[in-house]
């Protein structure tokens, strides 16, 4: 054919046009918005009910003065976000497949049941979430949980949660108001630079346990295991990475602004109300309280919808990324497209964490504030095995050819897990010491 020119479709009149083109500035927007996937969703189900809890317990017992680590996850988020997802456009594989091929078995169990620990936890944080946000509405416990197992369960069994995914991500964009909740709240705007730049460590156990937990928050394991499989899933090569990078980027810088601004918000509000002295979140009506400066009389009820999104986002999320993993590390069948006789492990395992979660969420009378805190307590915990089987992984040269980490990365990277490990162990020590008397924090 010698004329190469594209063929043009014609109208019902035969007469043709030129393809419509949008102007480069729409285009080029489109463009970025239709690359945003695994590292959005990964990063803002972080800013979930166990990611809000701890956030508006940073700033409404600490003021401003923990600002800076969000600084710092900030920039760890995104590295260990992007190993995995470089690790999955390398290999076209999972994390958890990885670590079975690459791991003695032994290890690779140990590995696994970290996962399971970590992961389990944070299940069950979503419906108490659930349960807390619907509590807001009037809904009790015990209607409530079990509604949002059931909805998540057929909506994952039917194939139909990647289409109301996006839902449920919208919903957490409530969580918006918490910026200008934080303006209009007149903070110290002084004290927030100093909070953000000048790190500062107190000598007592509840700092100590805070940054723990914002860490585990911040940097969960189950988003690994999520946006790792979800590159490998889609087939991102190593060509189409660089957009992916930036994904994973803006991710992280996303979600720890939202995070950022929580807890500014508390810090000017419950903290500057309890006249420096610092005051416990008790309640998920306790935590939007910090939104009454933006929504006044609103704000339990907006604060109830963000809530709701973020659990239901991050509840869909993390039983189904665990029950891939687990079949995967195993080599058990797997996949919403497999029936329950064709992969009864993986069904099996994604019901047994659900019920699970909607059990512990109905249990009356639950600190909810607390019992959040103190599973991703064990998440930050937990963490820093996770952290070094991914740099074993990313620096093997034979899995990740000329892509391995770069020493600059490596450098970063290795100082964050170590950093992550002596204050678990540190923390952990502490807690041991106590019950013989032996203080080490104030």
């Amino acid at each position: 054919m010698e004329n190469n020119k594209p063929i043009i479709p014609a109208d019902k009149s035969g007469a043709t046009h030129p393809p419509r083109r949008h102007p480069r500035f729409f285009r080029t927007i489109l463009f970025y918005l239709g690359i945003f996937g695994p590292g959005l969703i990964a990063a803002n189900a972080g800013n979930d009910p166990g990611g809000i809890a701890t956030y508006s317990s940073m700033g409404s017992q600490f003021g401003y003065s923990m600002l800076w680590v969000m600084v710092v996850l900030t920039i760890g988020m995104g590295l260990v976000q992007e190993m995995c997802a470089r690790m999955g456009a390398v290999t076209g594989e999972g994390l958890s497949d990885l670590i079975r091929e690459n791991f003695p078995l032994r290890l690779t169990v140990f590995i696994m049941f970290i996962f399971l620990l970590a992961n389990g936890g944070v299940i069950v944080s979503e419906f108490i979430g659930i349960a807390a946000a619907l509590n807001l509405f009037g809904v009790p416990s015990w209607i409530g949980a079990p509604l949002g197992g059931l909805l998540i369960w057929l909506l994952v069994a039917r194939g139909s949660y990647r289409h109301v995914e996006k839902i449920f991500l919208v919903l957490t964009f409530v969580f918006f108001a918490y910026i200008f909740s934080a303006f209009l709240a007149k903070p110290d705007w002084g004290a927030i630079a100093t909070g953000t730049v000048v790190p500062t460590i107190q000598p007592n156990g509840g700092y100590i346990l805070m940054i723990v937990t914002a860490v585990g928050t911040t940097i969960s394991p189950y988003m690994q295991l999520y946006i790792q499989s979800a590159v490998a899933e889609k087939g991102i090569s190593m060509k189409e990475f660089k957009y992916e990078r930036i994904e994973v980027w803006v991710g992280a810088i996303f979600s720890n602004t939202i995070a950022f601004f929580i807890i500014v918000s508390t810090a000017a509000t419950l903290f500057v109300a309890s006249h420096g002295k610092g005051v416990a979140i008790g309640s998920a009506a306790e935590a939007a309280l910090a939104l009454k400066p933006f929504l006044g009389i609103f704000a339990s009820r907006a604060f109830a919808v963000g809530m709701l999104g973020a659990a239901l986002l991050a509840a869909g999320v993390l039983p189904l990324s665990t029950s891939y993993s687990l079949s995967e590390a195993f080599g058990f069948e797997r996949g919403v497209g497999r029936t329950f006789q064709q992969a009864p492990f993986f069904w099996g395992m994604f019901t047994l964490l659900i019920v699970l979660g909607v059990i512990v969420a109905m249990l009356p009378n639950l600190p909810v504030i607390q019992l959040l805190l103190n599973l991703y307590l064990l998440n930050g915990l937990l963490l820093p095995i996770i952290l070094f089987a991914i740099l074993y992984l990313i620096n093997q040269k034979r899995l990740m050819g000329r892509h391995v980490n770069r020493l600059a990365y490596n450098v970063v990277s290795y100082a964050l897990a170590i950093i992550v490990s002596g204050l678990a162990i540190f923390y952990l020590l502490s807690q041991v010491l106590g019950f013989f008397g032996v203080k080490l924090l104030g």
